[in-house]
């Protein structure tokens, strides 16, 4: 175990080998302001948003303690995936016996807790996700009650942050909120074609070609990968195209997230804020009501 947690620090030592540094901006001709810019040691890239003198930036160490609460409420890490853009991001994976089973022995569903430090206004943030193996991908459900907690960046961030680590116990609990949520959306049915109009719309009778081309050409990749899931996963021959509100949300983020590049983590973050994934996410939630 001792190992383990010294990889796992490692990991993300390594990955975020560098610190956040504040230096107050200048306005034209070098003029004095009040405000300040946070920048990367390592490339001197600007990130999050300007701040006030008194702003103090999280570090690698603030990251590292959540990590540690994250692990410890699960009983132990077995990986993290660490992604930085405008704040830390890091995917702490538990102990593959939390492992739910959704359809057959192919679709199943492993939890994931996405932490995030922010440099936005935003704070600290730490979000109950899950890994899909069927399609290999990290995705949420953000509108399931419970599966997030988040404190705001402050001058007693250290404070807040005890607090925010003392929820860790509740994040676990919502594994068990969120996988029933999942196997209630498996036992629902939508019809795709409709829901696909739903979640994109449909060209305008006097859309372009291009309109008219990409729409085309983004029904058939998500069919295709809908189709190739179901068959991977055992389900029977769709019954016309009436598939399970899981189905129909996963093929449409699977469909984002593997058109954009990165690694799993970065795709998923990208998914998570993607107006089409938000609007199927509320889709199928609205028949959990």
């Amino acid at each position: 175990m001792t190992t383990a947690i010294a990889t796992i620090t490692d990991k993300v030592r390594n990955a975020f080998d560098f610190t956040i540094d504040r230096f107050p901006l200048s306005g034209p001709d070098n003029m004095k302001t009040s405000v300040y810019g946070l920048f990367r040691s390592d490339n001197q890239e600007h990130v999050g948003k300007v701040v006030s003198k008194d702003y103090v930036p999280h570090t690698t160490d603030d990251v590292l303690a959540l990590v540690d609460a994250a692990s410890e409420a699960f009983d132990g890490t077995q990986s993290v995936d660490c992604f930085f853009k405008h704040g830390h991001h890091v995917s702490v994976s538990p102990s593959a016996d939390y492992r739910r089973e959704i359809y057959g022995q192919s679709d199943n569903v492993f939890p994931r807790i996405v932490l995030k430090g922010s440099y936005n206004g935003r704070g600290f943030s730490a979000h109950m996700g899950y890994y899909r193996d069927l399609c290999q991908n990290l995705a949420m459900l953000n509108q399931v009650e419970g599966v997030s907690v988040s404190i705001r960046h402050s001058s007693n961030l250290r404070s807040r942050m005890d607090e925010l680590v003392q929820t860790f116990g509740v994040l676990k609990e919502s594994w068990a909120s969120l996988t029933d949520v999942i196997q209630h959306l498996q036992s629902r049915e939508v019809r795709m074609a409709e829901f696909m109009d739903q979640v994109y719309g449909s060209p305008e009778d006097d859309a372009s070609k291009k309109k008219v081309t990409t729409h085309k050409n983004r029904t058939k990749e998500i069919w295709n990968r809908l189709n190739a899931e179901r068959f991977r996963s055992g389900r029977p021959v769709m019954d016309g195209d009436r598939v399970s509100a899981w189905e129909a949300f996963n093929a449409v983020q699977g469909y984002v997230q593997h058109k954009k590049q990165g690694d799993i983590f970065a795709r998923a973050m990208v998914a998570s804020g993607d107006a089409h994934v938000k609007r199927a996410e509320s889709l199928v939630m609205a028949l959990t009501v």
